[in-house]
């Protein structure tokens, strides 16, 4: 397994972010979600999945993350989760 940077880890949840809004936006559209904690969930889990694919692509893991890039992907997924249930809710 690889040990990713920093940067690394930035540029992927930069990337996870512009990639759940726009899931957010379809989801509103295509999905058969009723919206509030259906949505919630289902970005949550689309997060996680997603954010694992990513890191496989480079050879690591949300398990091999140090602790404190850990701690950066928890506040930035619900960074995310809030700042889309915000615009849901206007």
């Amino acid at each position: 397994m690889t040990v990713l940077t920093e940067q690394t880890l930035n540029d992927i949840l930069q990337y996870l972010e512009k990639s759940i809004n726009s899931l957010a936006l379809d989801g509103l559209d295509n999905l058969e979600i009723n919206g509030g904690e259906e949505m919630k969930s289902f970005l949550e889990n689309q997060f996680d999945i997603r954010l694992e694919n990513l890191l496989i692509s480079k050879n690591s893991s949300i398990h091999h993350l140090e602790s404190g890039m850990k701690n950066l992907v928890i506040q930035k997924k619900q960074e995310i989760i809030l700042k889309i249930s915000k615009q849901l809710n206007n």
